[in-house]
């Protein structure tokens, strides 16, 4: 049959038979493509021409025989008064977690059972899952894959990154899964979760890395790889393998607006993260964390021209790095060196790109660690070296969030610091500045954020201690046409403001993962 005989048959009828011809398996063709009619392409040169090897889409089935045995299913019997929310730990908000799912709820102050997932990390019943799995528990029980029940013993819980550590008595040896390498991960990498969603334990979905990094604002030390493999209530807990069989994250959280089951949007804690956790929590039964001792906060294009920082490599994108707005007493970051103004780039041989991402470095570091702090001071890069402390052992100005603004004119009264005003602010008597008296409305001080009773500290990283002095620095940066950097003292709390003379502004807030409650600071 010709190829125009192919092509009547095939519409003979007209839209009335197009089903029975698709069903039939004809095809619209044309010897000069599907192109054909005189559509073309006058310039290709820019045209992106994708290349690379032949692949199909992967087959699970052998990976998924070889570490299912190590994933379990938990039960845990929670106080309902103990829960936070729909089954307590880190839910809430626009990133509700995959709560264990819950099993014949009873009245207030009841025991609600509810179900979540975990995995094997030792031959002598060692079990990882997440920490709003067993929170407030009164009885933990662990079942394999095999079918067979076994009560559980929680070693620690880490609420921070919201892991736990359970131990079962087995009466053999169990088969146990590796943690792998998070840092390895790429986006794009196919990737399997296995778990037991909603009570249906040993489900296994699959999908790919998303993206990694992902801060969701649940937790100081977010840091969470973000996969659309299918995560649902009853996940929690559960491991996320890579292709060579090795657990790269404990799936947590969800991302659904409505509440309800996966759009998709999943998050796992990285096991690099995993690996330090679990290792203090079988170890002592707690976590502690590293400490260096500066408030930090996020730097904006105008700061980053005040700074006489190197433009960014790709244009557009963020200044990298965490601007110093104080340094505690005592800290490491003080021995180190450190002061106010300084950009930390640098954090023992790993870039930094924000305050939160110096806040999870820190974390991460054993306290007495010697470390290696890359930093700009003045437009030139620097190196110090210093000893990691205890974060729960540290003092002073931990834990505080610096926030910017900026605009062209300051717009604000300024007033000397004297005794009377320093004790109406309740400042120490030894506090230099000059102090903001009134900001008028609606100036670009006012769109910036400063407040009446903020205390300027210094100006371009001078210090000034008389309203005239800091007046002439601004007007002497503001005729050089370059961005002016405040340091402003705010209910005892340092933090910098950058005032541009094209009327720009600073923006951008500081990182939560700078500090946010005594266990959060750098």
């Amino acid at each position: 049959m010709s190829e125009k005989s192919v092509t009547n048959v095939c519409t003979r009828g007209g839209r009335r038979n197009w089903t029975k011809a698709l069903l039939a398996g004809c095809m619209l063709v044309s010897a000069a493509g599907p192109w054909a009619g005189g559509v073309s392409w006058a310039d290709t040169s820019s045209m992106i021409k994708p290349s690379g090897p032949a692949q199909r889409i992967p087959d699970f089935v052998e990976l998924v025989k070889q570490v299912k045995p190590a994933v379990v299913s938990i039960t845990s019997m929670i106080r309902s008064d103990t829960m936070e929310g729909e089954g307590g730990g880190m839910g809430g908000g626009p990133f509700p977690f995959p709560f264990p799912f819950q099993m014949m709820p009873q009245p207030s102050k009841q025991l609600i059972e509810a179900r979540g997932s975990g995995f094997v990390i030792s031959a002598d019943g060692y079990v990882v899952t997440n920490n709003h799995v067993v929170k407030g528990a009164t009885k933990v029980s662990v079942t394999l894959d095999d079918g067979t029940t076994l009560p559980a013993k929680v070693v620690g819980r880490d609420g921070k990154t919201d892991l736990a550590l359970l131990k079962v008595t087995p009466t053999q040896k169990l088969p146990f899964i590796e943690l792998g390498e998070s840092d390895d991960v790429q986006p794009g990498e196919w990737v399997i979760a296995v778990g037991n969603p909603y009570g249906l334990g040993g489900t296994v979905t699959a999908g790919i890395v998303s993206a990694r990094g992902r801060d969701i604002n649940e937790g100081p030390y977010d840091n969470f790889i973000q996969v659309d493999a299918p995560i649902n209530r009853g996940n929690s807990g559960g491991p996320l393998f890579t292709q060579d069989g090795k657990v790269v994250g404990v799936n947590t959280a969800i991302l659904s607006p409505s509440g309800g089951g996966s759009i998709g949007i999943g998050f796992a804690i990285p096991s690099d993260t995993v690996r330090s956790v679990v290792d203090q929590l079988r170890k002592t039964g707690h976590v502690v964390r590293g400490y260096l001792g500066v408030n930090a906060q996020v730097i904006s294009p105008v700061m980053a021209s005040a700074l006489n920082l190197p433009a960014p490599a790709v244009a557009g994108t963020p200044p990298a790095g965490a601007l110093v707005a104080s340094v505690s007493q005592d800290s490491p970051a003080e021995k180190a060196g450190l002061k106010a103004e300084d950009v930390i780039t640098d954090f023992n041989g790993q870039k930094i790109a924000s305050p939160h991402d110096l806040a999870v470095r820190v974390a991460a570091v054993a306290p007495g660690t010697q470390v290696t702090i890359g930093f700009v001071r003045a437009g030139k890069a620097q190196t110090a070296t210093t000893k990691i402390g205890n974060l729960a052992s540290a003092t002073g100005d931990a834990g505080k969030t610096a926030s910017t603004a900026g605009g062209q004119h300051l717009g604000v009264a300024l007033a000397p610091l004297n005794r009377d005003t320093r004790q109406q602010l309740g400042l120490p008597q030894d506090t230099h500045g000059v102090v903001v008296s009134d900001v008028e409305a609606g100036s670009p001080a006012d769109q910036a954020g400063i407040r009446p009773g903020d205390v300027i500290q210094s100006v371009g990283g001078q210090q000034v201690d008389m309203p005239k002095a800091a007046v002439s620095l601004v007007k002497t940066a503001m005729a050089a046409k370059k961005p002016v950097l405040l340091r402003i003292l705010r209910d005892g709390q340092s933090l910098f403001i950058a005032i541009s003379p094209d009327g720009s502004t600073a923006g951008l807030p500081a990182d939560n993962g700078a500090g946010s409650g005594d266990d959060d600071d750098n």
